[in-house]
């Protein structure tokens, strides 16, 4: 009686030809060098890193005692407006962030106005806030135009410039409500607001521009997708080559 043996089972673990335990071994390879590239860099940036402030952190740390104490002169009240606009600015803080931060924006802004404005300037921010409410598209004409003419406003208080792109959400984040005072419990959220936002972990990889990317950018989506393919490519030319060391044909 003729036996039958089937010869097509193969195990990547435990392979029984050659050309299967060479398969393995280049794959191997290849898998390591992809993990070593992909995590290595990872890990590596990891441990080169330090805590680098952003500008506004600075400000923010020099003027931070005398606000609490009460003490602020104007230009401090200021600087420390504009470093709370520079977290408000970012889009992906939270609400309770961005009340904390915006009460102490309004309060600023109210301390920095001159007494026969503040009435006025506190009406004009509540008769947005109600206008704000009722808008549903923001290229609403009047919508736009009451922006505008508050932002110009406060930015004058607060000595932002036209170009300075935190002027743009300045309006928004007003309260005519936080505008009564500075609450203890958002003064107490704010200096863990100042550091989540304002202090980067950055090494050199992170400060490195290559071909106009940021060196740790071009490496994680540009290079990292160049070596994948090119491993792919040299794993299939070595199989080829053993193939045809081998004798085998597809």
């Amino acid at each position: 009686m003729e036996t039958t043996s089937n010869d097509y089972q193969m195990s990547f673990f435990k392979p029984s030809t050659a050309i299967a335990r060479h398969n393995r071994g280049i794959v191997i390879w290849l898998v390591c060098i992809w993990a070593i590239a992909t995590f290595g860099f990872q890990i590596l940036l990891r441990v080169i890193q330090k805590p680098t402030p952003e500008p506004a952190y600075t400000v923010y740390e020099k003027v931070w005692p005398q606000i609490l104490s009460g003490t602020a002169n104007s230009v401090e009240m200021q600087e420390f407006a504009q470093s709370s606009l520079s977290v408000l600015a970012k889009n992906f803080i939270t609400s309770a962030e961005r009340e904390a931060l915006g009460n102490g924006l309004s309060w600023a802004v109210l301390e920095l106005s001159p007494d026969q404005q503040k009435t006025e300037i506190i009406s004009q921010v509540g008769s947005f806030e109600k206008l704000m409410e009722g808008t549903y598209s923001i290229t609403d004409p009047k919508y736009i135009s009451e922006k505008n003419e508050l932002r110009i406003r406060v930015s004058k208080i607060l000595a932002l410039s036209a170009f300075d792109v935190r002027s743009r959400v300045l309006a928004i984040e007003l309260s005519s409500k936080g505008m009564a005072g500075f609450a203890e419990a958002n003064k107490e959220m704010i200096p863990d607001i100042m550091s989540k936002y304002l202090i980067h972990n950055q090494s050199f990889l992170t400060d490195f521009s290559f071909l106009g990317f940021p060196f740790h950018y071009f490496y994680s989506a540009i290079f990292l997708l160049i070596l994948f393919v090119g491993l792919c490519l040299l794993y299939c030319i070595r199989i080829d080559r053993r193939n045809k060391l081998l004798g085998i044909q597809d």
